[in-house]
């Protein structure tokens, strides 16, 4: 039995919003509950509604800018930059700019939809 896992296949998050989510590990490639790892580019001008996850998320950006509203206050990374978002914190994420953001964000225990608690706009 081989004790790690290549992932060569991630699975692509269906979006309305223009996002690529290729999830590398989490519950739909490696049946992973205790962590998701995804690739993410977030195209120019899009947001997410808040919201409040039940679960940490890390975000490191490769390149662009990524916005984010966390607990009333905003913050702006850049490429190299990276935060970790404590769970149950009320954030709302987006790319206000005119380039395309890159990232790599990764949830524990893993991104689920049920858990991440999304206002309505």
């Amino acid at each position: 039995m081989k004790k790690y896992i290549i992932q060569k296949n991630p699975f692509v998050v269906p979006t309305t919003d223009g996002k690529l989510i290729e999830e590398h590990h989490g519950v739909p490639t490696t049946n992973n509950s205790a962590i998701s790892i995804a690739h993410m580019i977030a195209p120019p001008k899009w947001k997410e509604p808040f919201q409040t996850p039940e679960f940490e998320e890390y975000t490191y950006i490769i390149s662009g800018k990524k916005q984010f509203i966390i607990e009333g206050e905003t913050v702006i990374l850049e490429a190299g930059q990276s935060i970790k978002i404590e769970k149950n914190t009320r954030v709302q994420y987006s790319n206000p700019f005119d380039e395309p953001c890159e990232y790599i964000a990764i949830c524990t225990p893993a991104f689920d939809f049920t858990k991440v608690h999304r206002e309505e706009e």
